[in-house]
């Protein structure tokens, strides 16, 4: 009896390892969605650090959307989930913006993981093949690129196996990945280095950045700071121009960890990261090292406040725009306050910092459009929702046209069940499919829908169960 328990237990475990290791599907989904994540318990009423539908989360990851002139078409991926709600599945669907349908996703594989940290990005190349990117949250977990079977189709994918130099690369996390038809690709990411610091041994979170002509073959990995224990990086691409915002985890005490970031930096490319430069056009040497200023937007650190950036775009001259908020702590919940919304817009030499809004919450993420036109628009979820003073809640449309001076705010959704977080911008954004994002319980675990807006602010919510391969979205009246 023990041996056949024994067996049986060994069985088992094999088994459970098995289902354990991320596997590569390829196969059409049933409907859309969304990864429901959290972190950090707080053991008060506000549960966790941060929780909720985090389908198109971090906002170190970009793209999750392309426009496809060729197809009309704008292809998205996402983090998604199974009936069971506990693993998180790598999408991609497809909005069709000549019949206003969405297409089936496709599950192109299991990341064998609950953490929406590992959600992926998406490019097209110019020849329209969908490239997906599925990163990791750390180095305990591998990372994996697919490309489309067939250009402008998501019915089939492919594994690529990609190199840095000779080597497999088969890691890396927080990544924005940028094309130029005639260079390639850029993608700026975080890896870690286990460092000697003041205060005790980190595995520091270092910025880089890597480049490939053809997403298989990629160059040895440079990097941009590394600054104490570490940094976030929140990138915009416009024409030529790379831009890239970061703060910096000071070690300022024992067990400070990555819940204390400060200050704002910004960096700039305009040769596909042959030469990087500060925003005065300065080549500067890298990467920057504690103390240096020479990229220096703000210093937050003297008054005491976090930073978390949410987007950074360009204005028509290819000035840079960084959205960002500021907070008096890591902690949820009203006791630091309301959280402080700016953009930082380089312009007459200098860096203006306008005043948006406020929200409760520090990972209340928001993307800030900017048209040719000169208006700046940004679709956030600022407004209070069901689950106060936790991630997200009900969408706000901002406009300026002043560039940040003033603004005007519509509310997209209200009444909610969920709190809606972060909105993302495509790339090549058009009025049909101008923002995406998921919703989700900010307290406890539940389902997780997915949506967009159109310029207009009309809201679509995707089906959650499709019975046919192109299904219209249902408006989602306020």
């Amino acid at each position: 009896m023990n041996r056949i328990f024994l067996i049986a237990l060994l069985l088992q475990l094999v088994l459970t390892a098995q289902a354990q290791e991320p596997r590569f599907i390829n196969q059409t989904d049933d409907g859309y969605r969304g990864i429901w994540y959290s972190i950090g318990k707080t053991n008060n009423e506000y549960v966790y650090k941060y929780g909720g539908g985090l389908a198109t989360y971090p906002s170190n990851h970009y793209p999750f959307s392309v426009y496809a002139p060729a197809v009309d078409k704008t292809f998205f991926c996402y983090g998604g989930t199974d009936s069971t709600g506990k693993t998180l599945l790598h999408e991609v669907g497809c909005f069709d913006h000549a019949t206003g349908m969405v297409s089936r996703p496709t599950i192109v594989m299991d990341k064998a993981t609950g953490d929406a940290h590992d959600n992926p990005v998406l490019q097209v190349d110019k020849q329209g093949y969908i490239w997906l990117f599925s990163t990791s949250h750390g180095v305990e977990r591998p990372s994996f690129i697919y490309r489309s079977s067939k250009p402008y189709d998501i019915a089939s994918f492919e594994k690529i196996q990609a190199y840095k130099g000779n080597e497999p690369m088969n890691n890396f996390s927080y990544l924005q990945m940028y094309y130029d038809p005639a260079r390639g690709f850029l993608g700026l990411f975080t890896h870690y280095e286990m460092q000697q610091l003041r205060y005790g041994k980190k595995n520091c979170r270092v910025i880089g950045w890597m480049t490939s002509e053809d997403g298989i073959h990629w160059s040895a990995w440079k990097d941009l700071a590394n600054m104490e224990e570490g940094h976030y990086q929140t990138s915009g691409q416009r024409n030529g121009r790379v831009g890239t915002s970061f703060n910096h985890h000071p070690n300022v005490q024992k067990g400070a960890g990555l819940d204390y970031r400060t200050n704002l930096y910004y960096l700039q490319t305009d040769d596909f990261g042959k030469s990087w430069t500060n925003v005065k056009g300065e080549t500067l040497q890298l990467p920057l090292r504690t103390g240096d200023t020479s990229a220096l937007v703000r210093n937050y650190a003297v008054e005491g406040l976090n930073v978390y950036i949410n987007d950074l775009n360009f204005d028509k001259n290819g000035n840079p725009v960084i959205l960002y908020e500021t907070s008096k702590g890591p902690e949820p919940g009203p006791q630091t306050g309301m959280r402080q919304w700016y953009t930082a817009h380089w312009k007459n030499g200098g860096w203006q910092v306008h005043r948006l809004a406020e929200s409760d919450h520090n990972y209340d993420m928001g993307s800030l459009m900017i048209g040719e036109d000169g208006v700046w628009q940004v679709i956030a979820p600022t407004a209070q929702g069901p689950q106060a003073y936790n991630t997200g809640g009900e969408i706000v449309l901002w406009e300026s046209r002043n560039e940040g001076r003033s603004w005007k705010s519509r509310q997209l959704t209200k009444n909610s069940p969920f709190n809606h977080s972060y909105p993302r911008r495509p790339v090549h954004a058009r009025p049909g499919f101008y923002a995406f994002w998921a919703d989700g319980n900010g307290r406890q675990p539940s389902a997780s829908h997915l949506y967009f807006s159109d310029k207009k602010g009309n809201v679509y919510r995707l089906p959650e169960k499709m019975e046919k391969d192109f299904e219209k979205p249902e408006l989602v009246k306020p």
